[in-house]
């Protein structure tokens, strides 16, 4: 089969969009910056909530070793990033490199799928951001109404203002949102080391014991909202012992969604093909380091079966005598969260202007600002979307759905570094997965196995979502595309061919 009849886009003509005057991001960002923005996205609730929820309830003590494995995981996915990432320092992550291996029905569909991990997730964290809000006012003694603050909320307004001022923030530079960042990420790095600090002194030796509790069987799900690999095989999972180490990681996993994102802004890097590997894996390696010393002080300061599985740390401290740290903790939540609405908004920008560039949406949409250099147009609609979302759908039933469209871009592109290997091995890597194909593989299916974790209502959101993507593609893309319209991609390649020879 031809690249033509199936629609690759070549790493090359990626590139040479990337030099379209209307259509050309300004390259600001440095490896410090990207590594900034990985951890800013990485580090949001999970790191002040599921340690405690996963101590207590699957893996005990145990739960640093499962931030490990989970951390494994997700190193493996990000090398093939990083290789990708530095291959094709275009805009677009997932969506671009599986144009450049699978084609174009499949980048439609990474795309589309990427809304659910970037958009939906976006306006869930504006949710969970004015509840964090509410609770600190109310520590403060001047909280807002439930009727317009915190999950219940029937127009919830602090969500709609984080998510419209975050948008401004976009708008107006890719470097503003980079200090901007910086910023938060600076304060909510400076409060999770004061956490881990000062819990070491009020850390017992006798609350690690047992490290591993013994292994207990798992409540079985029925239904939908059964884990699919339960439907599928009979196969219960297990509380404790090993298995609850493992159980523990398929939860723990989704406190380090967002690396990946830092692959959506490598076309306003100055150096992409050094600065994205390491942006990318340093964000991880950081984000790991800092969960399981948090995870090592919670179960130090408290025996794992009295955690609180909605507040731990904030209680664990309050056990030992420090009530403070309550509200030192709500501080660092929020300001968590304000920079994984910012990233995530961020990306899901880049990825939508990437695909308006390839006529698979309005090209009109992708136009950069002449002042700011950013795609102010798609930016906005981002804005608008999320923050309609988070003001007005109740968000908790379908925050899964941002899980599984995230561990389905890794699959991908994990799959997709190996082809590339073998259809264009010509092209200049400056970063290289080692062991291909083993470790892309073992990225494929490990993230296909936190997959079948999730329940089977959620798989059935997921097909539901992806069959609206792919009647929009036929309705649209597929007949707007580049590779359709005179002039378009297949003449823009042969010309560029030529001018090569």
């Amino acid at each position: 089969m031809t690249a033509g009849t199936r629609r690759i886009k070549s790493v090359e003509d990626s590139i040479r969009d990337t030099e379209e005057p209307e259509h050309q991001l300004r390259r600001n960002l440095s490896a410090l910056d990207l590594t900034v923005f990985g951890v800013g996205v990485i580090i949001g609730t999970g790191i002040f909530v599921l340690t405690g929820v996963v101590a207590k309830t699957v893996a005990g003590p145990a739960v640093a070793i499962s931030f490990v494995v989970a951390g494994v995981v997700c190193g493996l996915a990000a090398l093939c990033y990083a290789e990708f990432a530095s291959t094709v320092p275009v805009a677009g992550s997932a969506y671009t490199f599986s144009y450049a291996t699978l084609g174009e029905f499949v980048a439609w569909i990474i795309g589309w799928d990427l809304v659910l991990e970037l958009a939906l997730g976006a306006a869930t964290v504006s949710v969970g951001w004015s509840g964090y809000l509410n609770q600190l006012l109310g520590d403060l003694g001047i909280p807002l109404p439930t009727s317009i603050a915190g999950e219940t909320a029937t127009v919830n307004i602090p969500a709609i203002v984080i998510a419209l001022v975050m948008t401004g923030v976009l708008i107006l530079g890719i470097k503003l949102s980079s200090r901007v960042t910086a910023i938060i990420v600076a304060i909510k790095l400076v409060i999770v080391v004061l956490v881990i600090v000062v819990g070491i002194f009020y850390v017992k030796a006798a609350n690690y014991h047992p490290f591993v509790p013994p292994a207990q069987p798992g409540k079985a799900g029925s239904g939908l909202a059964a884990p699919l690999i339960q439907t599928l095989f009979g196969f219960t999972p297990t509380t404790f012992g090993v298995g609850g180490i493992f159980a523990g990681a398929a939860i723990v996993f989704f406190a380090f969604i967002g690396f990946d994102i830092v692959a959506t802004a490598a076309e306003e890097t100055k150096n992409p093909k050094k600065d994205l590997p390491r942006g990318i894996i340093g964000s991880l390696v950081i984000c790991t380091f800092l969960y399981v010393a948090v995870s090592l002080v919670v179960v130090g300061m408290q025996h794992y079966t009295e955690l609180s599985t909605t507040a731990p740390l904030a209680d664990a401290f309050r056990s030992v005598g420090l009530p403070f740290f309550s509200g030192v903790i709500s501080v660092g939540a929020l300001a968590g969260l304000t920079s994984v609405v910012l990233i995530l908004m961020l990306g899901q920008s880049r990825v939508l202007f990437a695909m308006s560039r390839d006529h698979l949406l309005p090209p009109a949409l992708g136009t950069v600002h002449p002042r700011y250099g950013t795609p102010y147009k798609i930016t906005m609609i981002t804005g608008v979307v999320v923050a309609a979302l988070a003001g007005f759908i109740p968000l908790t039933t379908l925050a899964d759905l941002v899980n599984i469209g995230t561990l389905f871009a890794f699959v991908l592109v994990s799959i997709g570094v190996w082809i590339l290997r073998r259809t264009r091995p010509e092209l200049p890597r400056s970063f290289r997965v080692p062991l291909v194909p083993v470790l892309p593989i073992l990225s494929a299916l490990a993230s296909f196995y936190l997959m079948l974790n999730l329940p089977g209502e959620t798989w059935l959101r997921f097909v539901i979502w992806m069959a609206v993507g792919i009647v929009v593609y036929g309705l649209y893309g597929r007949r707007h595309s580049r590779f359709t319209i005179p002039g378009g991609r297949e003449d823009a390649s042969a010309a560029n061919a030529a001018r090569r020879r």
